[in-house]
This record gives structure tokens, sequence and C-alpha cells, in this order.
């Protein structure tokens, strides 16, 4: 490789056009970027109605219009100026930011690369106010013009070709600013938003709640029975909508974050997201979501990154905490929410306030007199066949899973068997969810019939799902007991391993997990005890993969995502295996026990444990009716 050296020059200051040039780099990527930076200032305004209109793609022409405050004639010639900001006045107050805007290096930046308009006014003047930049040099006018401000970018990149060659066509410049203006209309339902490219209206997006903007944006690609999340904790909030995991996509492509309005790309959040999601989705599916997240400002910072989307939270393991948590709540739906959910008005749109199911887990009708109820397991006897699992759990640790000694509790059988042929006519199949069993296929499906038609289950899958959540419930409410080693095991550490280990919080964390690690002031760290219900574990492995975590997130979740490995493996082999017979009483049982599960729709490796198909569709299948 050669090498060049730079020859040696005298420093000189650089002139400020260049010195925009440079931070339009930054600030101004594509016009997607403009789009951007002008719909924030326009929010930041006060706006009740925005109009945003792109020519071929906005490569020759970005005019956006709102109805804000407008800016006052006499600081007109000094908003286009580097620096210049009516959004901060101090560093305490960058330290507590609520705008969307706050760099002051927008205007500036756009205009050293493009062929600026600016016309606004506020309630106090008398006639609007015009700045135009020709051969980079600003002349002011008076125009005509109602309260607010319009923006025209006209020719982006015409002083600068290299980086104009950059760009891509029409339709690939034009679809980024067309999802600049939707992450901005799904953030603000308080204000309207209008979308024309090349004179042709794109998007109208009329003033309305939050989840008629969700609507409006996204109906043509939102699952249907979406999921509301309505959650606070303190002065945390979050809303929004989730999808259920078996209406998850292929691509990670509709998936909106927002931290105080603002769009963000955050690994605390993502992480956290993929967390509530990690044991009811399979790893090749990716969610679908908006969610709002509120928190205090200065509890976040947003000046990370020049462009806004990288937020650093003050307290992250708090913050990772209360959105796991709070989507994992939403996602525990049973088996019977999932049917009613099914039963209830699916999404639409706009026109359908009420199309987000909120869904909260129910129990099943009770009705003692019912023949076809199979007997429920006694709480005490659950209690005891639990706590033996647990123990029976702790001891094949240190060994391979042994069917026979990891027992799950038997389905009942009753006295007096009933067969599939003694279905009275008139059973009242609507009381449970799940309806009633018929049939058992090839010992691997459940066939069962309820009120909307017929249900199929993946048997395995669902056992394997009510003995995991079990096990989960048991093991939570255990304490977390340690192994001393007898002889410390001490690894070489990496520079960042060390000052995580050094820091306050670190010690709390670790002692909680039941993990204790010291250093030995040489860069090496010693491992000196470790989670019992981890003691098969590499020691080494498990303490940096911690450390990671706690440098990344503020806290760790290696453990509780070995455990739930270990109790997915002992689930597996516990669960009821294919080619087994089940007796009716037994499969309606199955179905009983479905329905009170939390998250019992899908396995824990996230497929589906039952599908449901309508009269409807049977009739299809035939061509009934045509």
């Amino acid at each position: 490789m050669k090498i060049r050296l730079a020859p040696q020059r005298a420093i000189m200051a650089l002139p400020d056009e260049l010195i925009s040039q440079i931070a339009a780099g930054e600030v101004v990527e594509r016009p997607a970027s403009v789009v951007k930076e002008l719909l924030e200032n326009a929010l930041d305004a006060g706006a009740t109605e925005i109009k945003l209109r792109l020519t071929e793609g906005g490569k020759t022409l970005i005019d956006i219009s709102d109805n804000g405050c407008g800016i006052n004639a006499a600081q007109l010639a000094l908003a286009v100026t580097r620096h210049a900001t009516s959004k901060i006045r101090s560093l305490d107050e960058l330290e507590h930011v609520e705008s969307m805007g706050f760099r002051g290096e927008a205007l500036a930046s756009i205009a050293s690369v493009s062929q600026m308009r600016l016309t606004s006014r506020t309630d106090d003047d008398a006639h609007a106010s015009t700045m135009s930049n020709h051969s980079g040099a600003w002349v002011m006018s008076a125009s005509a013009g109602a309260t607010g401000t319009r923006i025209e970018v006209a020719h982006l990149y015409h002083n600068t070709p290299a980086r104009r060659k950059f760009l891509k066509t029409d339709a690939t410049e034009f679809s980024h600013c067309a999802e600049y203006f939707d992450r901005a209309a799904l953030a603000n339902p308080h204000c309207a938003f209008h979308l024309f490219h090349n004179d042709k209206a794109i998007s109208l997006y009329p003033i309305g709640d939050m989840r008629q903007r969700i609507g409006d944006v996204l109906a043509k690609n939102m699952p249907e029975h979406a999921i509301w999340v309505d959650h606070s904790v303190g002065e945390l909030n979050i809303m929004g909508m989730i999808c259920p995991p078996d209406l998850a996509r292929s691509r990670g492509d509709l998936q909106y974050a927002y931290i105080n309005q603002r769009f963000v790309r955050d690994k605390v959040v993502n992480h956290a997201i993929r967390t509530a999601y990690a044991d009811v989705l399979h790893h090749l599916r990716f969610p679908s979501y908006v969610l709002f997240m509120d928190v205090p400002a200065q509890s976040v910072d947003v000046n990370v990154h020049p462009a806004k989307t990288e937020v650093r939270f003050r307290e992250s393991g708090a913050m990772h905490q209360f959105i796991a948590n709070s989507l994992k709540k939403s996602l525990a739906q049973t088996a019977s929410a999932r049917v009613m959910a099914a039963d209830a008005p699916a999404f639409t749109g706009a026109s359908d306030s009420d199309g987000f199911e909120t869904v909260r887990p129910s129990a099943p009708a009770s009705n003692n007199n019912n023949p076809w109820r199979a007997p429920a397991f006694v709480p005490q006897q659950a209690s005891l066949q639990l706590a033996q699992t647990a123990r029976n759990y702790m001891d094949l640790l240190a060994g391979e899973p042994n069917s026979e000694r990891f027992a799950p509790p038997e389905y009942p059988t009753p006295a007096v068997q009933t067969t599939a042929n003694t279905i009275p006519k008139d059973m009242p199949a609507i009381e449970f969810p799940l309806g009633f069993a018929i049939a058992q296929i090839h010992g691997v499906y459940v066939l069962a019939q309820n009120a909307r038609g017929l249900v199929l289950v993946d048997m395995h899958a669902a056992h394997e799902r009510i003995v995991y959540e079990r096990l989960k419930l048991v093991l939570d409410e255990a304490p977390l007991a340690r192994q001393d080693l007898l002889l410390p095991i001490s690894f070489s550490a990496s520079p960042s391993e060390m000052a995580t280990l050094s820091e306050p919080e670190c010690a709390g964390v670790l002692d909680t997990i039941g993990l204790t690690l010291t250093t030995l002031g040489t860069g090496d760290i010693a491992i000196r005890s470790i989670p019992s219900l981890l003691k098969q574990a590499d020691a080494v492995t498990l303490a940096r993969a911690v450390l990671n975590d706690i440098a990344q997130l503020g806290a760790s979740h290696v453990l509780t995502e070995k455990r739930n490995e270990l109790l997915g493996t002992l689930a597996c082999h516990g669960a009821v295996r294919a080619n087994r017979m089940l007796t009716v009483t037994e499969m309606n049982q199955l179905l009983r026990d479905m329905e009170a599960t939390e998250r019992a729709n899908q396995c824990n490796h996230g497929r589906p444990t039952w599908i449901q198909m309508s009269m409807r569709e049977l009739d299809a299948l035939f061509m009934r009716g045509q």
C-alpha cells in the first residue's frame, strides 16, 4: 500500500462558505436529510399543518411550508447563519433539550449546497419577508404570505456536482424522503401532514389521535389485531403498537421507536425489544412495532450524533428493564385472549379508532356441570409437583436431562372415559375459546372444534410451552444460589473489561446474579464464584459476556438467557412426545391449559402451537356456496 504524506502548509482559518459545506457533509447526506431537518424546524415552531412538495425526488425542489410561529423579519438574516438557534441558550438547556433541533447548523448547511429561499411571517409582522441566496449572497425583500414559514430548496448540490453524482434515482430518493415524512407524522398526530411529489398528492394525514395516525400511516402494512401498549412507571411511559409474534415479518422494515417524539435507532431500546420477544418469536422473523417512550429530558442525551438518531440514557439498565418488562406483559397473552382478539374487529386504519385490540389474559369460563370440561389440577398438588420438578431440574444441571427423571404433571384421567362419538349436538362450544377435542391425527396433532370452526394443535409444542412457563414460575420465586470456586479462575482482561468492573454499579449487578469478580492488579480478573444455576457453563465466557452486557446496557441479562435456554431444553424433554396417543379427556385438558397459560400461542422456539380455520375458510376449500 502506497502511503501519501500531505505537504507541509501554513495553518489558516477556513472561509465560512467552506466551513458550511463541510458541515453539510454531516447534515445533508441526501434530499431526505433536508426534509428531516426542515420538518423538525416546522414542528419546533408549533405548526399544526405542514405541506411538503417534492420534485424529482427532492433533487430539483424541496418546498416545505407550515403555519407555525414564523421568524421575525429582524432575525431572518440571523436564522441562516451558522450556529444561530432559538432552541437553547446555555449548557444547562442543552442537557435538558426538548426541541427536535438545537444545533443551529441546518439552514446554513443546506443553503451552502443549494439555492434556498426562506419566506416567513409572525403575527406581529405587517407582511412576510423573504431571504434568498444568489451566488452565495443573501438578498432580503418584502413579500406576501400568511403567518408561518416556507422554505424552498432548489437544485441540491448544484455547486458540488461530484456529490450530486452519488444521488440515486428519483424514485429511490423520494422513498427516503417519504420515510422521513412518515416518521415525523407518526409522532405528531396533533399536526396535519400533506405530501406531494411532482404535483401529485401522495399522503394526506389529518389531525387525530395516536391510534388514528398510526392507522393512517401504516394501514397498508399493519398486521391485524395488533396489541396496544400503554404502561407507566414513575416518570417513564411507553405507548404504541406491537404485533403478535405469529404475525411478525420476514424483514425488519416496520419498526419505529421514539424517545420524547424523536425517532431513534438505539442499541438499548432494540435489545430490550428483542428481549421481550426472546422466547415467543422465531429467529428468522422480525416484529413490527410503533413505540413512543416518554422519559425525563435530563435523563437522556440527544446530542450524541449529528443526525440525532442516537441517544444515550443516564440509567440504561433501568430503561432496558422498563421497556422489556412492559412489552413482556403485553405479549403474555393466553390462547383465550388470542381467540377473543381474532373475534374482535380487525385493524382497518383511520376509520376505526378501536382497531387495536388491547389484549389481557383471561381465564376460560367455568361450568362444573359440563361433561366436556376435563378436571383441572388441584392447586396444592400442582405446587408440590412443580416444586419437585424444580428440585429435579437443579439436580439435572450436572448432567444430561433424563426424561424419566424429569416428569411433568400428567393429565388426570377420570374413571369414565368419554369418546368423540358422544359429543352432544347442543354443546356450547363458545364456552371454551379453543373448543373441545375431536380426534388425534397421526399421534402429532389434536383436532378440536370451537365456535369459529376448526382448531389444529401441535400437542408437543403446546405442552412444551406449558411446562416451560411452569418451570420459569417456580424458579423465579426461588432464591438465586451461588457456587464458590475452590480455586479461583483468572483470565486476561481487556482495558474496557477492567474499566467496567471498576464502575460502582457493577458490583451490585454482579452480586445480584451470584457472580464474584475481583481484579488482580496485573490486568487480570479472578472469578471466585458463579451462579449455581450455571455451574456447568464456561466461567470465563460467562464473565466476559456479563461484563459486556453491563458495559452496553447497564445490567446483565446473560443469566436469564442462559437459564431460559436450559429450561427450554428440559421442557422439550418433558413435554408429551409425538406418537403418544392421548385420550379425549387428556386432549381437552391440554386445550384448557393452553387457554390459561401465558404465551401459549408459540412454543419457546417461536413456532406456533395452534392454528384456527374459520368455517368460511373451510367452505372456500370445498367451494361451498360458489
